[in-house]
């Protein structure tokens, strides 16, 4: 395929922070990968480059960030030489690509949800998109109602169910005023805890306890954007403990 425009658009929702949302290459060196990383989402292109080394065309956008939050975000991807639109979730970033090509010459098959191996750098350490696609178009193509009819040919697809998967966690809201108290275990040697958590405040209190027998107490809180853990304890000299991150 040999294009001068392109628009691709589709939905997802996920809860994993890697993952290869769609991937196409070509043996004069093109490629397109659209992929999540760190939880944003990243654009890489190549319109194509030249052996010599005086035209490099690969180009990279980020846009966005948290999107592992198993919520539903939309991508359009309209390209038109090498002038490109990326919205995400209605946010539109303009961009030009490097180089001085303005076609996008790949092979015969585009992958979504992951990348094939092909034994080329870009194909190494990168992940599998886990999670939920819907409304996938491929210019102009229904690419979820065509592979649920079984009418992509040829296609290779593995292990699809065509529903969406609920993540098993129960999240739990705090507002400024709420907090959850839990009852402690006493007469136990080990204090463990462990739990996810998101907020835009730079700010706030994750978790409290005090040890039975006024032995002291541990917190863990978030401090200009760095998770603070402070342990008091009483029977010793160094009395305070402080860790930040």
């Amino acid at each position: 395929m040999k294009t001068l425009k392109d628009v691709i658009s589709l939905k997802f929702k996920t809860s994993e922070s890697e993952g290869v949302i769609f991937h196409g290459e070509g043996q004069q060196g093109d490629y397109i990968t659209l992929e999540l990383k760190k939880a944003k989402l990243v654009l890489n292109l190549n319109l194509g480059s030249n052996q010599l080394g005086s035209i490099f065309g690969h180009t990279s956008v980020t846009t966005g960030s948290l999107l592992d939050d198993h919520h539903w975000h939309s991508i359009i991807i309209e390209r038109h030489g090498r002038n490109i639109n990326l919205t995400l979730d209605r946010h539109m970033q303009h961009f030009r690509t490097n180089g001085e090509f303005d076609y996008l010459d790949l092979d015969y098959e585009i992958t979504f949800g992951g990348m094939p191996f092909s034994g080329k750098p870009s194909s190494n350490s990168r992940k599998n998109f886990k999670g939920c696609m819907e409304s996938i178009n491929y210019n102009g193509n229904n690419i979820t109602d065509l592979a649920k009819r079984k009418k992509l040919e040829p296609s290779n697809v593995g292990n699809l169910s065509f529903y969406c998967v609920e993540p098993h966690t129960v999240p739990v809201f705090f507002n400024a005023t709420s907090y959850l108290e839990v009852p402690g275990r006493p007469s136990q040697d080990l204090f463990s805890v462990s739990f996810l958590f998101r907020t835009w405040n730079p700010s706030g209190l994750l978790l409290f306890s005090n040890f039975a027998d006024d032995l002291g107490n541990v917190e863990i809180d978030i401090n200009e954007g760095k998770v603070s853990v402070h342990i008091n304890v009483t029977q010793m000299k160094k009395n305070r403990i402080d860790i930040s991150s």
